[in-house]
């Protein structure tokens, strides 16, 4: 309980902190304001479940691309791929992570997995779509264990 109630404040205080930086900085494009809101809030869904979040939006200087979120669940190191959309009518959202993502998502796990100390860690790839439809509650969809290491072969 005192947990969800810290959580939910520090989430308000970003959100206000967020609002009002919108207004001192150039206007991004609106697709990037929707990806940038969803990972916020894929960031504060995790911690209200109880996931230990180690890493937003995080880079490898030798690889392309990001992981948009690397969190503790337990024992097990989750990356999580956040996709957010504003509607459910073209493709439901995490059909956009394919074949050439989750190799991209894998490449930079492994970067990152070089960087921690050796062991024998548990990881698990996630995909978490978020869904702002217009007048309705955010609605969110974890696929945890969404695909592996190795792409199945059809």
């Amino acid at each position: 309980m005192l947990l969800r109630l810290r959580v939910n404040l520090m989430e308000s205080a970003v959100n206000a902190i967020e609002h009002a930086a919108r207004h001192r900085r150039l206007q991004r494009a609106e697709h990037l304001e929707t990806g940038l809101q969803g990972e916020r809030a894929a960031f504060f869904w995790l911690m209200r479940r109880g996931y230990v979040v180690v890493a937003r939006a995080w880079h490898s200087s030798r690889a392309p691309g990001d992981l948009d979120i690397i969190a503790w669940q337990g024992d097990t190191l989750c990356f999580v791929e956040v996709k957010t959309r504003t509607t459910r009518d073209v493709a439901p959202a995490h059909a956009a992570v394919d074949s050439r993502k989750r190799r991209v998502l894998r490449r930079l796990a492994r970067h990152y997995l070089r960087q921690i100390p050796p062991g024998n860690v548990e990881t698990r790839f996630d995909i978490l779509s978020i869904y702002f439809e217009r007048n309705k509650p955010p609605d969110f969809e974890h696929f945890a264990g969404a695909f592996g290491w190795v792409e199945a072969e059809r």
